[in-house]
């Protein structure tokens, strides 16, 4: 007979998506960590806003780490097959859920508009907001008692891990799981920075990156003000599909402090500035339009806007300065489709430099699409890209291109087009912890995980962080069991 707690996965097994863990309490009790979609090209029965993939009977309530599709894809499914118990999240969550699945629900399932604001209204009624850092008590059973606690992770406002605290009544024993989510780079211009648990003894933890270190974050900014200066001297449109959720309000509120430093400089010179000899500093940056051309991305900065007291002390304390790190002056949002086919012609048949941020992330579907058709072919332009892309996407394609010779094709909407725009990958933009930083989660604040379960990374990235942790584990006079579930 199998012991209680025990672990079931019915996703981020075979790759980097799909979330969703169920953690068994008794033989009629569980709870539900995430319940994300599978996404990508190397999925080879994709889940859609209807497919739940497993039974629901028994399960108490639904945790949620943040609000990214592969976590929280499935909720419609969920709710489809009668799941009706809390779905409990951190209160920025809780604020961000609602705008996220509302968006996906309407693409994937319906645009009716009664039945999107029935949808809607059920999922408001069943979110149950967390403060960060406070126990809560979840399951009262006659044999077993279960908290929760959430606790910042970093990657997007609102992230958490969960602390699982399971009592057996019955054996006088206490087991905590731990499950990671996405756990945030350190350095994050907007987040605290993450601080790992006390203990764990499961820990179910991710590995997206668990194969390599990033790149100097702290050297972004200056690689990105490199890349809009050239875009200025070439009259080009810089070109970056947009992530709804974290990296995109990340490079708003660093395109907001080049800026203001910037204008700083002309305040400095008083005007007196040779435009002779730094014509893109004295001209072009004070009149170069940021544009956000997605309705869902807008609505989720002013979540974030509104959200400022979970933001860092740096990022708070430029609010004290006057300063909108998130709504500056010459940051432009295009919210009507007739709007945006406006914007596409006009930047396409000028020669005045602008930076589009544009959904979606994988260049795969939303305005983004209309930019590239319009502007791949000419060289003024750039594509930045600042986030992974899956492959198999056509954004994986076009930054494949990256530094290719000769000209490359890439189909978009059925139909061809050449890329001969600049292609850039910015670094240092990465929403998830590389190796070192999940070592050092793992290896907690007072105590290091007994057992670490790893999830969310493709197998090569699972097999080195497994690797890394046994040396650090070693080094340190520890043991630990590493597991990757669903490896086979």
């Amino acid at each position: 007979m199998r012991g209680y707690p025990f672990l079931s996965h019915h996703g981020a097994t075979r790759g980097v998506t799909g979330s969703c863990h169920q953690l068994h309490l008794d033989a009629h009790c569980s709870l539900l960590v995430d319940c994300g979609l599978e996404q990508g090209a190397d999925v080879q029965s994709p889940i859609d806003g209807l497919s739940l993939g497993f039974e629901i009977q028994g399960i108490e309530a639904l945790i949620i780490t943040h609000v990214h599709l592969d976590h929280v894809g499935r909720i419609p499914a969920l709710l489809a097959a009668g799941f009706r118990g809390p779905i409990i999240c951190s209160e920025p969550s809780a604020r961000l859920l609602p705008l996220v699945l509302e968006d996906a629900y309407r693409l994937s399932v319906t645009s009716e508009p009664t039945e999107v604001a029935r949808y809607v209204a059920l999922l408001e009624r069943l979110i149950v907001p967390l403060a960060f850092g406070q126990w809560h008590s979840l399951v009262q059973r006659e044999a077993v008692h279960c908290r929760i606690r959430l606790q910042r992770a970093g990657h997007l406002l609102g992230s958490a891990y969960v602390e699982c605290d399971v009592q057996d009544v019955v054996n006088s024993s206490d087991t905590r799981i731990v499950f990671s989510g996405d756990l945030g780079a350190s350095s994050n211009p907007l987040l605290r920075d993450v601080q790992p648990p006390e203990r764990a003894d499961i820990l179910v933890l991710e590995s997206t990156y668990g194969d390599r270190l990033h790149a100097d974050r702290s050297q972004r900014q200056q690689r990105l003000e490199a890349v809009i200066d050239r875009a200025l001297k070439d009259q080009g449109t810089i070109m970056i599909p947009a992530f709804s959720l974290g990296r995109t309000q990340e490079l708003l509120y660093e395109i907001e402090d080049i800026l203001h430093r910037k204008a700083l400089l002309r305040h400095e010179e008083d005007g007196e500035l040779d435009s002779e000899l730094d014509p893109v500093n004295a001209i072009d940056w004070s009149q170069l339009p940021i544009i956000l051309d997605s309705p869902l991305v807008q609505r989720i900065t002013q979540v974030y806007r509104d959200l400022h007291a979970y933001w860092n002390d740096e990022a708070r304390q430029r609010l004290s300065q006057g300063r909108t790190p998130l709504g500056f002056r010459q940051l432009i949002s295009v919210d009507s489709h007739a709007k945006h086919q406006q914007v596409v012609n006009y930047l396409k048949s000028t020669g005045r430099p602008a930076i589009v941020i544009a959904g979606n992330g994988m260049c795969s579907g939303g305005r983004i699409v209309n930019y590239l058709k319009a502007m791949l072919g000419d060289p003024r332009h750039e594509v930045v890209f600042v986030g992974h892309q899956v492959k198999g996407t056509p954004g994986a394609v076009i930054q494949a291109s990256e530094g290719a010779e000769g000209f490359v094709m890439i189909d978009l909407d059925a139909q061809m087009y050449e890329v001969r725009a600049k292609v850039i990958t910015l670094e240092g933009y990465s929403g998830h912890a590389d190796q070192a930083g999940l070592v050092e989660f793992a290896m907690g604040v007072n105590e290091s995980a007994k057992e670490v379960l790893l999830v969310h990374g493709e197998r090569k990235a699972k097999r080195l962080l497994a690797e890394a942790l046994q040396q650090r584990y070693a080094q340190a006079g520890q043991e630990v069991r590493v597991t990757i579930p669903g490896l086979g």
